[in-house]
């Protein structure tokens, strides 16, 4: 494959560009979390009901990630990335112009179009390297990404308290905007070995299914991402209603957790291909329980401050940084053959599962029960993510793609 050239659309994307579509993702997911409040009053509906936009948001993910992948297979990665961003550029102008939640939430589900830029921004690594360098490179990419989510919430804060919530997705549709036209003139087609029809790629999940290693990555990328997506459900509601943070005050808290994930994915760049996927995991894994037990303690212990909440996040989101990119390049490593296809089985089950698990925590953290049931459900998602990194340790390495 010939060498990435900045804005030449006849080579592979520079990392920016991949940073950058991935990047996006994460913006579209979390930039609003802050005005989720003030969108409840505006629309006169209850918190509750709002939230949906992100659990109902990361199910939909899960869907549309099952069609991207095997699309891309077919059609190329370029052109799906290209139609999935005209989408989430219409959808973003209908959310700006809402004025019910109901159709709100039926454009929140068509900007998970965006999903796309997570999905192929794997796969067009793994077009490009082996295994271990793919995790290496997917560390790099993905702590590149991390300002955006580190970032986002803040800004949506700040714009929120400004020029009000719609403001949120008037800056999506910017970025989308500039996110095209960079596709346009960096991203070349990386998927040489494109499938024969969109039936053979569906017909070649079993492949995966029946891989116990792609189900082990998966797994543990599940549970460790559910962690996060338990905090993303619950952390609103505990900032905004529970410690009464303003918008912008508890957008400043994400960036705990986006600070820890950045220096997980550096020392993931660095270290996957002299270690190994399978021992950064663990490490990751390890590190991320040790983040979560640490606000179970000190509520168990009384200081229910919101330094006590959101501090220790920095460790969850360390650990979280250390063990993802090496999961995600398991999972479209087991049969490289079928990158895209892998990329987005596994992102479908790995965004459902967080689904359930930011639905979950939404539900069972009310004002009686405090924090406490939020910081159980993310402990346990620890615990079973490295549950899963165990299974993978267990399993023969002969059915690894190089």
């Amino acid at each position: 494959m010939p060498q990435s050239r900045f804005l030449d659309p006849s080579t592979p994307p520079h990392i920016v560009t991949l940073v950058a579509i991935a990047g996006l993702s994460a913006l579209v997911m979390n930039i609003f979390l802050p005005a989720m409040p003030a969108m409840a009053k505006d629309l006169g509906v209850d918190y509750s009901s709002v939230q949906i936009l992100v659990s109902g948001y990361i199910a939909m993910t899960a869907f549309v990630q099952l069609i991207i992948g095997p699309l891309s297979d077919l059609y190329g990665r370029r052109p799906v990335l290209q139609g999935s961003l005209v989408v989430l550029i219409l959808a973003s102008l209908i959310c700006i112009v809402s004025t019910s939640l109901e159709v709100l939430l039926a454009a929140r589900m068509f900007q998970t179009a965006v999903v796309a830029g997570l999905v192929l921004s794997r796969a067009i690594i793994r077009d490009m390297v082996p295994a271990e360098q793919a995790a290496s490179m997917i560390g790099y990419v993905t702590m590149g990404m991390t300002l955006v989510p580190m970032i986002g919430p803040s800004l949506g804060g700040v714009l929120s308290e400004t020029f009000g919530w719609r403001s949120n997705f008037v800056a999506i549709l910017i970025a989308a905007a500039f996110i095209l036209l960079l596709v346009q003139r960096d991203l070349g087609e990386t998927n040489i070995n494109k499938s024969v029809s969109i039936g053979s790629q569906f017909r070649a999940w079993p492949k995966l299914l029946t891989s116990g290693r792609f189900w082990g990555f998966t797994l543990a990328a599940t549970f460790t991402t559910g962690a996060f997506f338990a905090f993303l459900g619950g952390a609103p509601f505990v900032g905004g209603n529970l410690m009464g943070l303003t918008p912008s005050m508890l957008g400043l808290q994400f960036m705990f957790i986006g600070v820890g994930y950045i220096g997980g994915n550096y020392l993931s760049g660095r270290y996957a291909r002299i270690l190994g996927m399978e021992t950064m995991m663990i490490a990751g894994g390890l590190v991320a329980l040790v983040g979560a037990a640490i606000p179970l303690v000190l509520f168990w212990q009384g200081a229910t401050t919101a330094l006590a909440f959101f501090g220790p996040q920095v460790v969850i989101g360390f650990g979280n940084g250390l063990s993802l990119p090496s999961a995600n390049a398991g999972i479209v490593s087991v049969r490289p053959e079928l990158a895209g296809s892998a990329s987005g089985l596994g992102g479908a089950i790995t965004m459902g599962g967080g689904a359930l698990v930011s639905w979950l925590a939404s539900a069972i953290t009310t004002e009686e029960t405090g924090a406490m049931p939020l910081l159980i459900v993310m402990t346990l998602c620890c615990v079973l993510a490295l549950g899963a990194v165990a299974a993978v340790k267990c399993l023969p390495p002969d059915t690894l793609g190089s």
